[in-house]
């Protein structure tokens, strides 16, 4: 199982994120590509830095909503979001190649992956715009207890999918995130995230809310890294995984 994180999301001089230290402990970085956040500049820093760690490099395109880090749902028609997604791809597929890599996975980010995931007119829309490119890369979506619909569409297109569960976040009973404007949708107790994460490795289950266990399978672990506690977290998650997995 790999741990992924989202990553190289400052802009400009507003630093967000703490890339410098997440980035050896990690095994997958979502690398934002200009739409919710970041720049040419941060992009190919945080490119450079992914390198240096020997660390799989994952585009992580967004609606256009740099004022709300990509976290508001956008109607767009299906030909305007494939364009928003090679574009995005596109600039950072740029990126990889002058510094001697390329992008390995996608991972759409925030509302995108959450309408994604409650949407399959979106999610057609995404595997169609990835089967036109050269790049033939997995799609990362989130695991669920029945992922059967996804498989199939994105087998349509020949996309491969990777499956991820989230380490600090609160699932529905259908196996879907709860919704950030829900209080109780990030975890911030570090023993709670550490023993979800051991059920999930040793048992392939998560609980939801209400405590229904949720079986999955999962390829990756994702956990954000955007504050200070989040650097001991995945320390922590990272001797957990290298000792079970």
């Amino acid at each position: 199982m790999k741990l992924n994180c989202d990553l190289g999301e400052s802009y400009g001089p507003w630093e967000k994120g703490l890339d410098q230290q997440i980035m050896p402990l990690i095994d997958l970085a979502n690398i934002a590509c200009g739409f919710h956040a970041s720049e040419p500049l941060t992009m190919q820093t945080t490119v450079r830095l992914a390198v240096q760690h020997k660390v799989t490099i994952g585009a992580h395109p967004s609606y256009p909503d740099l004022v709300g880090f990509g976290r508001r749902s956008m109607q767009f028609s299906n030909e305007e979001l494939s364009a928003i997604i090679l574009y995005q791809i596109g600039a950072l597929q740029a990126i990889c190649q002058s510094e001697a890599t390329r992008v390995s996975y996608i991972k759409p980010h925030g509302a995108l992956y959450n309408d994604m995931m409650n949407d399959l007119v979106v999610f057609r829309t995404i595997c169609q715009a990835l089967s036109q490119l050269d790049l033939k890369v997995p799609l990362l979506v989130q695991a669920l207890p029945d992922t059967g619909k996804y498989v199939k569409i994105a087998s349509e297109f020949g996309i491969k999918l990777w499956f991820e569960a989230f380490a600090d976040r609160a699932y529905q009973d259908d196996g879907l995130l709860l919704p950030r404007t829900n209080n109780a949708a990030v975890l911030s107790d570090k023993r709670e995230v550490l023993e979800r994460c051991r059920q999930l490795i040793t048992q392939q289950t998560l609980l939801s809310i209400t405590g229904k266990p949720l079986a999955i399978e999962v390829d990756t672990l994702c956990v954000h890294g955007d504050n200070p506690a989040a650097v001991e977290l995945v320390t922590e998650l990272r001797m957990l995984l290298d000792e079970l997995v």
